[in-house]
This record gives C-alpha cells, sequence and structure tokens, in this order.
C-alpha cells in the first residue's frame, strides 16, 4: 500500500492506493468515523452489486452501520434529478452537518457525491473510495459537479475529500473498455510532466491489458503530478487548468455523443489528438508526434469514429461552453513541449480549420 499527501491552503488529506485500504477505516480513520453521527454511501449501482459488501464490511469492523443510496452507474448518477434525489435521501434519514459521505464507485460517482456533500447543509465531509482506474484522476483535488443538457460539469464546487481511499482489489472486475477509458487520463498525466515517463508509456507493448503491480505504480506517479499542481493551484486560477490538457475538444464530443454513449477517457483521447495537431502549430511538438500518437491510440483499441459523427457547428456549442472560455473566446491547454503544457487562444475559424485537419489525418493515416 502506497501513500501521498495532497496539501491545499488550509486542508490536508492523505491519499492510499493498494491492496485492502478499506482496512483503515478501523486504524486511521477510526476517530474521523468516531466523530460523525451518520454515515452515508452513495453507490454506483454496478459498483454496488459486485463489490459494496466489501465496503460495508469494513465500516462494520470498525464498529459503524451506514445508509446506502444507490445511484445509477456512469454519467447518468450525474443528473440534476440524482442530485436531488440524493439531497432529500440525506434528509430522509436524519443526516447532519456532523454526518460523513462516502463516494464509492467511478470518477462520475466521485463528483456526484463530492457535490452533494458541499452543498448539504453548506458542506459536510466525505471520503472518496474510488473503483476505476479513470477516478484515480477525479477522485484527487476537490473538483465536484454534476452535468447539464448543455453541458458537462456545469453546476459545481471545490470541495476537498477527507481522505481517498485506493484499493485495487476491485479492479479484477473492470472491463477493458472501463481500463481503457481511465489509461487516458494517466498518459495525460505523463504528457503535461514528463517526457521520459511519456516514452515509456507510448513503447509498453501491454498499454491497455496492464498487471495491477505495474498499474499501481503508475497510477501512484499520475496522482503525485495532479497532488503537485492542485497544490499550487487549487481552484484552476492558472496551472490547474493544464490538468485539461484534450478535454475541450474531448468534451465537446462527450457531451455530443449524449452523456454516456462514450467512456471519459475514449473523449479525452480524442481530444488528446486534436490538441497535439494544434500543440504542432502554436508550440514546438515536433511535425508528425500526434501520427503517432494516434496510432499508439488505435493499436491500444482507443476509437476515433465519434470524430465523424458530428458537425463542426455542433461541437463547437459544446467548446465555447467550456469552463476556461473566457469572454466568449476558447481557451485551449496544448503544450510546448512533451511536460511543458501552456493556455492559448484559439478562434472558431482556427478551430474549424483544426478540425477537418483531424479529420483529413485520421483518414490518412488508416486510423478510421
Amino acid at each position: 500500500m502506497d501513500k501521498l499527501t495532497v496539501s491545499v491552503r488550509d486542508h490536508r488529506y492523505d491519499v492510499y492506493i493498494g491492496s485492502k485500504t478499506y482496512d483503515l477505516f478501523s486504524t486511521e480513520y477510526a476517530e474521523l468515523l468516531s466523530s460523525t453521527d451518520k454515515i452515508g454511501i452513495i453507490a454506483d449501482a454496478h459498483v454496488a452489486e459486485l463489490h459494496l459488501p466489501l465496503l460495508q464490511e469494513a465500516l462494520l469492523r470498525s464498529g459503524r452501520e451506514v445508509s446506502v443510496k444507490i445511484v445509477p452507474g456512469g454519467e447518468k448518477c450525474k443528473m440534476p434529478e440524482v442530485y436531488v434525489e440524493c439531497q432529500s435521501f440525506l434528509l430522509t434519514e436524519g443526516f447532519t452537518r456532523n454526518s460523513l459521505l462516502i463516494a464509492f464507485g467511478g470518477g462520475a460517482c466521485g463528483d456526484l457525491t463530492g457535490f452533494v456533500a458541499a452543498t448539504f447543509m453548506r458542506g459536510i465531509r466525505f471520503i472518496q473510495c474510488p473503483t476505476t482506474v479513470l477516478a484515480h484522476d477525479s477522485a484527487v483535488g476537490g473538483k465536484t459537479a454534476i452535468n447539464m443538457p448543455e453541458g458537462k460539469n456545469m453546476v459545481g464546487s471545490f470541495h476537498q475529500p477527507s481522505a481517498v481511499l485506493f484499493d485495487t482489489d476491485v479492479f479484477n472486475t473492470l472491463p477493458a473498455s472501463e481500463m481503457r477509458s481511465g489509461l487516458a487520463e494517466l498518459v495525460k498525466h505523463a504528457f503535461i510532466s514528463d517526457a521520459h515517463w511519456t516514452e515509456q508509456l507510448l513503447e509498453k507493448k501491454e498499454f491497455s491489458t496492464p498487471s495491477i503491480e505495474w498499474l499501481e505504480k503508475e497510477l501512484l506517479q499520475g496522482i503525485q503530478v495532479k497532488a503537485v499542481i492542485v497544490g499550487q493551484d487549487e481552484f484552476e486560477g492558472s496551472t490547474r487548468k493544464f490538468l485539461n490538457f484534450g478535454h475541450t475538444f474531448g468534451h465537446a464530443v462527450e457531451a455530443a455523443s449524449g452523456f454516456g454513449a462514450l467512456s471519459h477517457g475514449e473523449c479525452v483521447m480524442i481530444g488528446m489528438g486534436y490538441a497535439f495537431l494544434l500543440s504542432e502549430k502554436y508550440g514546438d511538438i515536433p511535425e508528425g508526434f500526434t501520427n503517432r500518437y494516434l496510432h499508439f491510440a488505435n493499436r491500444n483499441g482507443y476509437t476515433f469514429g465519434p470524430v465523424f459523427s458530428y458537425s463542426f457547428e455542433e461541437l463547437l456549442s459544446y467548446m465555447q461552453k467550456d469552463k476556461k472560455a473566457s469572454f466568449g473566446k476558447m481557451n485551449f491547454v496544448l503544450l510546448q513541449k512533451i511536460g511543458e503544457p501552456f493556455v492559448k487562444e484559439i478562434s472558431a475559424e482556427e478551430c474549424q480549420k483544426a478540425f477537418m485537419e483531424f479529420k483529413e489525418k485520421l483518414e490518412s493515416e488508416g486510423i478510421v
């Protein structure tokens, strides 16, 4: 089991990753649990069916009973009506400001639970127990949100967890598609931080089917990258924006497809391809690096077909709602070099030109 500490302004919390991290409820977090009047789990329906007893038994061993609210799996749980259901559940169960919530599921469940905790009686404590590789990114840093029909993560808050317990024992039931989705954020962390690490990932033959031992080590490195950035810029005023590499275009594809139709990681991989094309033009990324990246993604099972499913106008409407947009202008996270991200304002005309070039490249390289 590995541990690292996230420090922001006036709050510190630990992230544990490894086997049997839920045992910490009886040791490291026994005092926290004893200070709460009620404990609630908000659990992804798919995860609850497979692993909820594992978490419940760990909490029972610590001497605490819990209330459980099951929510739809994936992005469907981040709809406003589910958020309202969760708030009503807490009120009906008699939760107070001294209560504690536990998020048990992937990144979407963590986003929802965090926002419920941030807003219930103006804020209560919560613990992240992420169950997917993708959630190594979202569980750390305190971003919480729900989706709106107009866009992804449009309503949310910054609310840091009290702890993050990342138990790798649940990974044995992750489907290959979910593993690929999570590894996309790992690649992103490498791209924005470390050229040597990037080379190691791009050359790894079993990238999309890793061992748990390799995965634990790599996820820890990804979490460290995020922890450093969050410690510098908790509220995304400057460097934290770098964590959105690939997300402006990726979120647009995800929103256009209908939340949940495509995985978040698949969309981020698409978005990073688009961002690399722009980075060749506005940064010092070598010409042709985009091609290398696209072939890496393609041989590991990532699809780029959705790029052809939507008009530029459809995607533009979502990109203009991106949270990095300012005064109607789009700001993209690009790379000067691998490990050197920067933010660049891109006009709609430039975006459209890049969109056409991106589609041409995907076809000429035989990706689609």
